[in-house]
C-alpha cells in the first residue's frame, strides 16, 4: 500500500507497479482527480485508487484491515505523522508480523533536523553534491531534482522494499525499511567521495574531469544556437571526435594534460560552431566519439526505444527489460477512488460496511 503524496515515494510506487506489484495507492479526501493536468497524473500510472480519510477513527480502521494483508507499505511523512495517525510501525507490525514498513524523509527519523522541511536541492546542499555542480568561477547550478527526489530518494526506496520483501520471505518477519533522502543523495556520490579521497577530485567547480573541467567532458553550442554533449574521455574516441571535427588528433598529444585545456577548449568552441546540432548529430552517427546531440524532452521521447503511451502521454517505459517475464503494458493513472469498493470487498468488507464507511466519510 502506498500512502499518496507527491515526488518520490510516488516514484517508488510506480517502479515497483511497473515490476508487477499489486500497489493499491491510498488517496486523501479531496485530492486531484486523474487528467486534471496536475504534475502527479503521470506517476501515479499503474496503480488502485483508494480514498480514505485518515483523520477519521474509520479511516484509520479500514487502513489497519488492509495492512494486515499486504506485504508492504509505501509513506513520505515527516516523522511522527504516522504515528500520530495511529498507523506506525509498532502498530502495523504488531497487526501484521510480515509487513515491510518503508518509509522516506529528507533528513532520517531521527536527529535535529529530522523534522525539518527540505527538497531535494536542501538535500544535495548537505551532502556535497551541489556544490559540485557548476561551471568553474561561477556559483552552484541548480540541478534537476532527480538526484535527491529519485535517485537517493524514491530509487533507493524501491530497491530497500525488494529487499525487505526477499528477507521476510525467509524469516517471516518484516522491517522497518528507513530511507532518507541525504543519506541516498551521498550513496550516489560514493565514486566521487572516493576520489575526492585519493586526491583526484578537486572541491573547485568545473575542474575536474567529469564535472565540465575537461574540454573533452563538456557541452558545446553549435550554429543553430543548440548544443551538443562530448564525452571523449578515452583516447580512442577522443581521436575519433577530433578526426569528426576535422582536426588532428596528433595536435593534442596527451588530452589529458591540463595546460592544454584552456586551448583545446577554445578549438572545440570554434569547430563546433560551424555546422547545426543536427548535421553534427548525423556526421557522429555511428562514430564512436561520444558526442550527442542534447535534445529536449519531446525530442527525447519522440525518438526514444522504449517509451510508451499510458493516459495520452508518452513517458518512459518500464525499466530495466526482463528476458521472461517482461512488464505488463503500465495501466493509466486512476481517478483517487476508483477502485474503493472494490479493494474493500476484496479485504473482506460486506456491502452494508462499506455503504456506512461511506456515509461516514471515512471512504470516498
Amino acid at each position: 500500500m502506498e500512502v499518496g503524496g507527491i515526488g518520490p515515494v510516488p516514484f517508488c510506487g510506480l517502479v515497483l507497479s511497473d515490476l508487477g506489484a499489486d500497489v493499491i495507492r491510498l488517496d486523501r479526501p479531496g485530492g486531484p482527480a486523474s487528467g486534471s493536468g496536475m504534475p502527479d497524473d503521470l506517476m501515479r500510472r499503474g496503480r488502485r485508487s483508494i480514498v480514505l480519510d485518515l483523520k477519521k477513527p474509520e479511516g484509520v480502521h479500514v487502513a489497519r484491515s488492509l495492512l494486515r494483508s499486504a506485504d508492504g507499505l509505501l509513506e513520505g511523512f515527516r516523522p511522527g505523522t504516522m504515528e500520530r495517525l495511529g498507523i506506525g510501525p509498532e502498530v502495523c507490525l504488531a497487526d501484521n508480523p510480515r509487513l515491510v514498513f518503508g518509509r522516506m524523509t529528507g533528513y532520517g527519523q531521527e536527529g535535529p533536523d529530522a523534522a525539518r522541511a527540505g527538497h531535494d536541492i536542501n538535500y544535495l546542499a548537505r551532502t556535497g553534491l551541489l556544490s559540485s555542480i557548476g561551471p568553474a568561477g561561477g556559483p552552484p547550478v541548480v540541478p534537476l531534482n532527480v538526484v535527491g527526489d529519485f535517485g537517493g530518494g524514491g530509487l533507493l526506496l524501491a530497491v530497500g522494499m525488494l529487499a525487505g520483501l526477499l528477507e521476510a520471505q525467509r524469516s517471516g518477519l518484516g522491517q522497518v525499511v528507513d530511507v532518507a533522502m541525504t543519506d541516498g543523495s551521498a550513496l550516489l556520490a560514493t565514486m566521487l567521495f572516493e576520489l575526492l579521497g585519493r586526491g583526484h577530485w578537486t572541491e573547485e567547480r568545473g575542474a575536474n574531469l567529469n564535472d565540465g573541467g575537461a574540454p573533452f567532458y563538456a557541452v558545446y553550442e553549435t550554429a543553430d544556437a543548440r548544443y551538443v554533449a562530448v564525452g571523449a574521455l578515452e583516447r580512442p574516441f577522443f581521436d575519433s571526435m577530433m578526426k569528426g571535427l576535422g582536426l588532428d588528433p596528433s595536435a593534442v598529444p596527451d588530452h589529458n594534460d591540463r595546460a592544454c585545456w584552456p586551448a583545446l577548449r577554445a578549438q572545440l568552441a570554434t569547430a563546433f560552431l560551424r555546422r547545426t546540432r543536427d548535421d553534427w548529430a548525423a556526421v557522429f552517427a555511428g562514430v564512436d566519439a561520444c558526442v550527442s546531440a542534447v535534445l529536449t524532452m519531446t525530442e527525447s521521447l519522440a525518438g526514444a526505444v522504449n517509451v510508451v503511451p499510458v493516459d495520452g502521454h508518452l513517458q518512459p517505459a518500464p525499466a530495466p527489460r526482463f528476458s521472461r517475464t517482461s512488464a505488463e503494458h503500465p495501466s493509466n493513472s486512476p481517478v483517487p477512488g476508483a477502485h474503493t469498493d472494490e479493494v474493500l470487498r476484496e479485504t473482506g468488507f460486506s456491502p452494508d460496511e462499506i455503504g456506512t464507511l461511506r456515509q461516514s466519510g471515512a471512504i470516498g
